[in-house]
């Protein structure tokens, strides 16, 4: 996907309404992309020292990489960061000789380099960053209508 998706107008085009659940977003992003979408945490790679998440395509898929944290909130938010990237159009690397990324004989120092957040003041870095946020509303405000929170709280 080459043509870059204004931020303000990237959830209207997954046609998801203003709520929606993470297993929906995903689904909307592998509909719109035309390819399955396979998103594997890597054991032993933090989030410490800058370590978070990477996509690439590999063998007509696309692919998220992320590392592990303690909050599931975090974790939310590198996988939410990279779908980002692909809703608005950002280019990243096909990796058709990128080992299978379930296998434990990936070098650490390579998921390391892979892993590591770059440079965070480009216009896509804040771009991806800023619809992260705007995705992860719309999954709590799921969570929200899904209980009864609003009955009880209002």
């Amino acid at each position: 996907m080459t043509n870059v998706v204004n931020v303000s107008t990237a959830v209207d085009g997954l046609a998801l309404g203003e709520t929606f659940t993470f297993d929906e977003l995903v689904s909307a992003v592998q509909r719109r992309r035309g390819r399955p979408l396979r998103i594997v945490e890597l054991a032993g790679i933090t989030g410490r020292d800058g370590l978070c998440a990477v996509c690439f395509m590999k063998d007509g898929k696309d692919v998220i990489l992320h590392a592990h944290s303690d909050s599931a909130l975090h974790r939310q938010q590198f996988v939410l960061h990279e779908l980002a990237h692909m809703i608005l159009g950002h280019e990243f690397e096909d990796a058709p000789d990128a080992p299978d990324v379930l296998l434990p004989d990936i070098p650490p120092q390579t998921l390391r380099r892979l892993l590591r957040r770059q440079d965070l003041s480009t216009d896509q870095e804040v771009q991806a960053e800023t619809l992260a946020d705007h995705l992860a509303a719309g999954i709590r405000g799921s969570a929200l209508h899904s209980s009864r929170y609003l009955e009880i709280f209002g």
